[in-house]
């Protein structure tokens, strides 16, 4: 399993507060440092899968000490490597009740965070990417050339925004949400205006077979968002390739959007409502995908009170979720039917 380095940093006088802390904690390799300016610092090496675990213990006990700072950092190797026990159960209280059926180890929720975040930020490289993908996208799509569509999939930077956008309704973290959402917003606007600049350069036929695929949703499609979405999520939290597993939620959510715009800037307007409304289904079912993953992996703040507002921002997003979702089938189902 993967290491990782927390290290600790304290004014000397709290040293032996967190020696005692550590005491507690059975077979955990750590160790004290020296440190210029009189402060106290203590390295802890553990699992990955037990970082969070020692994390929340030093956050508990000094997160208003002044001088306090708990770094964490990813371990190539180590030897020998260290045996670290499994976490004693948490008591069952009214405040700490958590739903968690873990699918393997999984980072803690800070370093999650924090690779999360700069995925949602709205910068010049996502747009940059997301421009050429969605160039690449639309050349694939006007020749019918399934090569050239998954070359675009590989560079749309589309799971970042989408997996932030999950972690922050599970944490109720409504900053990193209007970030995600406004990356994802933007993200949109973006695909939709160039593709559909290029449905006027382009000799687009509503009838070519790969956007013909995109006009018409059916259960398969809404089965690839949901695989994806859960994809992308554990790609963030066990460490699998982002980069791999971004092409599935790309394959999601890029083509659709693309032939919405060459559509409408060819004037098949009835063709691009159908490839939006496909697009549309597909980003909530990513969302519902990935917000499911991070309650089933045991996603939560750390303080108590945080919890039962995340819970009800979970839950209320999930209904909101499936209720959108349950509309846009039937308006599939109206459609073809």
């Amino acid at each position: 399993m993967p290491e990782r380095l927390i290290t600790i940093v304290l004014p000397q006088g709290q040293g032996t507060e967190a020696l005692a802390l550590m005491e507690k904690q059975e077979q955990l390799t750590y160790w004290q440092e020296e440190s210029a300016g009189g402060q106290f610092v203590l390295s802890v090496l553990t699992d990955m899968d037990q970082s969070e675990r020692i994390m929340d213990i030093f956050q508990r006990s000094f997160s208003l000490t002044k001088g306090f700072r708990l770094i964490l950092l990813p371990v190539e190797a180590s030897l020998p490597r260290a045996e670290v026990p499994k976490p004693p159960p948490e008591p069952e209280s009214a405040n700490k009740k958590r739903f968690n059926l873990r699918i393997g180890a999984r980072i803690s929720r800070e370093e999650l965070h924090a690779d999360l975040a700069d995925s949602a930020q709205l910068s010049g490289l996502f747009a940059a990417m997301l421009i050429l993908a969605t160039i690449v996208a639309a050349i694939g799509l006007a020749r019918s050339n399934v090569a050239v569509i998954i070359g675009a999939m590989v560079i749309a930077p589309l799971l970042g925004p989408n997996v932030a956008l999950a972690l922050a309704t599970c944490l109720a973290d409504w900053k990193l949400g209007r970030d995600a959402l406004k990356t994802l917003l933007a993200g949109m606007v973006i695909a939709i205006v160039l593709s559909i600049s290029m449905g006027w350069m382009l000799d687009v036929d509503a009838r070519t077979p790969e956007i013909a695929n995109r006009t018409q949703a059916g259960l398969s499609d809404i089965i690839l968002a949901l695989a994806s979405g859960c994809a992308g999520v554990l790609a963030f939290t066990t460490g699998a390739s982002v980069v791999v597993i971004g092409v599935m939620v790309a394959v999601a959510l890029l083509p659709p959007l693309t032939a919405c715009g060459l559509l409408l800037g060819a004037g098949f307007y009835p063709e691009a409502m159908a490839a939006f409304v496909l697009f549309g289904t597909n980003v909530i079912c990513v969302n519902i995908a990935g917000l499911a993953t991070f309650l089933i992996q045991g996603i939560s703040p750390r303080m108590w009170w945080k919890s039962d507002r995340a819970k009800k921002a979970s839950l209320n997003a999930l209904i909101i979720w499936v209720t959108i979702l349950m509309l846009l089938i039937g308006v599939i189902i109206f459609w073809q039917y």
